[in-house]
């Protein structure tokens, strides 16, 4: 096992005694590990575990580490997972800044500081400017890449991909498909795709492991 990177150590998922999920791999840092499946096949179940939010329902085994820490050992809130869902999720109370510095470490105090790292990330992401917005103006694009940013303020050990591309339209798909397999190497993030779609498992162009055909 690397010091570096994601590794998943017989991490198996079940559900009413019928093993959807049993994996053992290692994803570098930047690169991606595709897991394909239909629906109800256990890939979201897998991220869930990851993250530490998996329903109760299900059954979970196996470790996983994160730069030679177990993460299946923390607390969800300290595995600092970095979800991007099919929905982008933002708070509809607040504007794009917000959103954004909500993501921010406590532990950085300064408001001029923490407007300042939002504004940078929405540059980041090609949405310079845009922290004054309502998030409903924005277009279903431009959400996508809010979502984005917030999760990269929240300074993430890895992604976790729930289909986050899958309700854009196919330009914009692309788009962001770029953006965010960019983002994941020029910061050394491992990165765990669960998808439907082969163009996904395509565009991610690391190893793609199909379950529940």
């Amino acid at each position: 096992m690397g010091e570096e990177g994601l590794f998943l150590d017989g991490v198996k998922i079940a559900l009413g005694g019928r093993v959807l999920v049993e994996l053992t791999r290692e994803v570098p840092p930047g690169e991606v590990l595709t897991v394909m499946g239909p629906s109800g096949s256990g890939k979201s179940s897998l991220l869930a575990y990851l993250a530490g939010f998996l329903d109760p329902a299900f059954g979970a085994s196996g470790r996983a580490w994160v730069d030679g820490i177990e993460i299946t050992a923390l607390p969800a809130e300290e595995r600092h997972a970095g979800v991007l869902f099919q929905d982008p999720l933002l708070f509809p109370h607040m504007d794009v800044a917000g959103n954004l510095i909500f993501a921010l470490p406590q532990s950085l105090k300064s408001r001029a500081a923490r407007r300042a790292q939002a504004e940078a990330a929405l540059e980041g992401v090609g949405l310079a400017g845009m922290g004054d917005r309502d998030p409903a103006t924005l277009s279903g694009g431009q959400k996508a890449r809010v979502a984005l940013a917030r999760v990269l303020l929240s300074a993430p050990r890895m992604l976790l991909l729930d289909e986050p591309f899958s309700k854009l339209d196919m330009e914009l798909r692309q788009q962001m498909r770029t953006l965010v397999f960019d983002k994941a190497r020029e910061r050394g993030l491992p990165v765990l795709l669960v998808t439907h779609d082969e163009a996904d498992a395509e565009a991610a162009g690391g190893e793609i492991v199909r379950i529940g055909s």
